[in-house]
């Protein structure tokens, strides 16, 4: 059952990737999310579905810089959000923070999982 859960959350991440570049901004820090997120969506698909791609050295730097990236980018991404001038940027940024946490935490635990 639980298999099912990762294969659901598997889709939902490649949905919205594939979504968001069709639909989103063509900046070179969009474009360099997408490929960061392709990186680590192959990661997790290894490991919910037990493939053995690549070393784990590759995975940990994966895992290492997708991490990074994905705090900063969305941190970036929330702080300047026109839709959210109202708010004060400290509320802003720990909004973004946890919201990020919340739908990308399977992301890495498994893809921990996966390179460690």
């Amino acid at each position: 059952m639980v298999e099912v859960f990762w294969y659901v959350y598997l889709g939902l991440l490649g949905t919205a990737a594939i979504g968001f570049l069709i639909k989103g901004e063509k900046t070179i820090f969009y474009i360099v999310d997408f490929i960061i997120s392709i990186f680590t969506w192959f990661g997790l698909f290894g490991y919910v579905t037990h493939t053995i791609m690549f070393t784990p050295l590759v995975w940990q730097i994966v895992f290492v810089g997708g991490l990074i990236w994905d705090i900063v980018f969305s941190l970036i991404k929330g702080v300047k959000n026109e839709e959210l001038e109202g708010i004060p940027t400290y509320i802003r940024f720990i909004l973004m923070l946890v919201t990020t946490l919340i739908l990308l935490g399977p992301l890495y635990y498994g893809l921990f999982n996966y390179a460690f």
